[in-house]
């Protein structure tokens, strides 16, 4: 892909959508695209994470790990797998396989930083991003209580 497919690809994704053009355009140019083939693992649940993927084409499942109750699901062109590694340490969730070829672009954490410490306006909206999803978790959580305390 060229440059400005890339960026414009990028804009398709909400956590990037808010950082502006010339932010994604490091990101761009910095991040990697790796080719899988069908049944290839991309990252095993339990290991270290250092990055965030996009899946760019094909699919990804995602098993859960041995210590989770949540169940497998895949995700498809757009999706942003391991956003939280793009801030900080973290471990891999789950295992991520994919389903068909498929084709992600691999966003080091080290780069993430680097773009936000450049581009201070988009680490700000990043960080809005953030704080209304928390806010709106915090107001599903809230609803989910007062549901519960309601039942007998």
């Amino acid at each position: 892909m060229a440059l400005e497919d890339d960026i414009a690809f990028f804009e398709q994704v909400p956590t990037f959508a808010a950082l502006g053009k010339q932010a994604l355009q490091v990101l761009a140019i910095g991040a990697e695209t790796r080719h899988l083939q069908s049944g290839a693992v991309l990252f095993y649940a339990g290991e270290m994470a250092d990055a965030g993927y996009l899946v760019q084409e094909g699919s990804l499942l995602l098993e859960p790990g041995t210590f989770s109750d949540s169940k497998e699901f895949s995700v498809g062109p757009g999706t942003l797998v391991g956003e939280l590694a793009l801030l900080t340490d973290t471990v891999a969730p789950a295992t991520a396989i994919a389903r068909e070829p498929t084709t992600v672009v691999r966003i080091p954490r080290t780069l993430f930083r680097k773009m936000l410490e450049g581009y201070p306006v988009a680490a700000q909206r990043l960080r809005d991003l953030m704080a209304s999803r928390v806010d709106a978790w915090t107001n599903e959580l809230s609803t989910v209580q007062k549901a519960l305390k309601k039942e007998p």
